[in-house]
């Protein structure tokens, strides 16, 4: 705290940060909220034969925010694995990944960084179909891509490390990149995998429909069961609440830190002005009082003790009001009883 009684910058940028890094949690804390009382209140309906009667009894032949789970199913051709035998999908990705060191020259250390240099992702057509057999019904998925959770199984992976020279090494050192290798990696939705959507549900003439919700809810498509990713989504909104509440609690720890330095400085302030002017009045009593050849030496007397005669200048504040005696007796740290700023220096004061 500055001797003015304003917070100092220290302070400002301390309560400013923990206060915006709490908005910012509060905010991530009510959408991850929103979501999952989305999704708590999204409607679970079995995928059976009266599932489009219950579509055509529907508003609009739509159920807004829907719950199906099935098992995949292509509608025509299906996606052949490119490193794995009779492995057949609906979806598949291929990444290649590349690792390597990078030099970090604030930490002067070694840093492990990835970096995706190429994509693909493949899709055909598919259904979900119950996973009991003799139902003559499905739900066909679209814009499966846009779905947050994805549940893509992971069906090969390999890395391939870099294969250096002697020269190589002694030049990637000196630019501080040092090549780690490739890792290619294949992801597929298989044919039979059991999936869970949570969506627009809607019947279209004899088809039914699983795609995007369109008031802005989030879309699903997991290999999780419904109440796994309904406890992960509320399990993910504790975490955020925890994080809001302790960076809240240390924002409001700020601020009262803050204010009660401020109120302390200002009932010392008070306390000090109360002294002067009590010491005010007792020094214009005691010169009334006083014979004229005593009233120059009173104007003189230190202004603790009111008997010795002023003998130290206080530097940096370059008063001259105590003597030695009261001085010494100041409790540490040593500061000014005129203006109570922090004593550095004392100089004797010699009267001739």
């Amino acid at each position: 705290m500055e001797s003015g009684g304003r917070p100092s910058l220290g302070q400002f940028i301390l309560l400013g940060t923990s206060s915006v890094v709490t908005a910012v949690l509060y905010s991530l804390y009510r959408q991850k909220a929103q979501v999952a009382q989305e999704l708590k209140g999204a409607k679970r309906i079995h995928l059976g034969e009266d599932l489009k009667s219950i579509l055509s009894e529907a508003p609009g032949k739509c159920v807004p925010y829907a719950v199906i789970e099935g098992a995949v199913r292509s509608v025509k051709e299906t996606l052949n694995s490119q490193f794995v035998e009779n492995c057949k999908g609906v979806i598949q990705r291929l990444t290649l990944q590349e690792h390597k060191m990078v030099w970090n020259r604030t930490t002067r250390l070694w840093n492990d960084c990835s970096k995706i240099i190429h994509q693909r992702t493949n899709v055909v057509p598919f259904d979900l179909v119950p996973h009991e057999d003799g139902m003559d019904v499905a739900v066909r998925v679209l814009k499966p891509l846009d779905s947050l959770d994805l549940g893509l199984e992971t069906v090969y992976e390999k890395f391939h490390p870099s294969v250096q020279s002697f020269t190589d090494v002694i030049g990637h050192y000196i630019s501080g990149e040092q090549p780690k290798g490739v890792q290619e990696t294949e992801e597929m939705l298989k044919v039979g995998a059991a999936l869970t959507g949570v969506g627009e549900l809607v019947l279209d003439s004899s088809s039914i429909r699983l795609q995007p919700p369109k008031q802005g809810m989030q879309y699903y498509l997991s290999s999780q069961d419904f109440d796994s990713l309904l406890q992960r989504q509320e399990s993910s909104v504790r975490l955020w609440k925890v994080l809001t509440l302790v960076f809240g609690f240390a924002t409001c720890a700020t601020l009262f830190f803050i204010l009660r330095k401020q109120y302390v400085q200002r009932r010392e302030r008070l306390r000090l002005q109360q002294m002067e002017e009590a010491f005010r009045e007792h020094e214009a009593q005691l010169l009334s009082r006083a014979n004229p050849e005593d009233r120059e030496s009173l104007k003189n007397a230190c202004v603790m003790c009111l008997s010795n005669f002023r003998s130290c200048v206080f530097l940096e504040c370059g008063h001259v009001c105590s003597c030695a005696e009261c001085y010494q007796a100041l409790p540490e740290p040593k500061r000014c009883p005129i203006c109570r700023q922090a004593i550095t220096r004392v100089i004797p004061l010699y009267n001739s």
